[in-house]
């Protein structure tokens, strides 16, 4: 199998964050406020751990990362029992975050992939490449039965 591999790129977040940034820059640079550097910070470090999240699906496992890696989810291909693409609803937003339909990983859009695992939780995976990750995952499942 070969590996999949899919960045997404959360325009919004990147924009917003960027905005806010250089307000922050601003503010600390002409010295009006003294907690500005602080925040100027705090919003650098989230641009750099959630500007974007990819998506790997090797021969045994589903890597979902993102920014620069240090917040990641390993799944274990073994463990999963089935999966479909899904909508997310508005309401479930952008993130990490804890869902009625298990655990979300998302960073832009509302589009995802579901996974059922075989103790029976789930947690859904967003993406624009849905048709990508579900072959991907297709042929992972595929080879580890063999």
């Amino acid at each position: 199998m070969k590996e999949y591999k899919h960045t997404q790129v959360g325009y919004v977040h990147v924009i917003l964050y960027s905005a806010v940034i250089l307000f922050m820059g601003y503010l600390t640079v002409i010295g009006s406020e003294p907690y500005a550097l602080i925040g100027l910070i705090v919003m650098l470090v989230v641009l750099v751990f959630f500007a974007t999240l990819t998506v790997r699906v090797g021969e045994v496992v589903i890597t979902v990362q993102f920014g620069v890696g240090v917040i990641r989810k390993r799944i274990q291909l073994s463990d999963v029992e089935s999966y479909a693409q899904a909508k997310n609803p508005w309401y479930y937003g952008w993130g990490i975050r804890y869902t009625p339909r298990g655990w979300l990983y998302n960073i832009s859009g509302f589009s995802a992939i579901e996974l059922t695992m075989k103790n029976g939780k789930t947690c859904r995976i967003g993406t624009d490449d849905s048709e990508g990750f579900a072959q991907a995952l297709y042929e992972g499942l595929a080879d580890s039965v063999d």
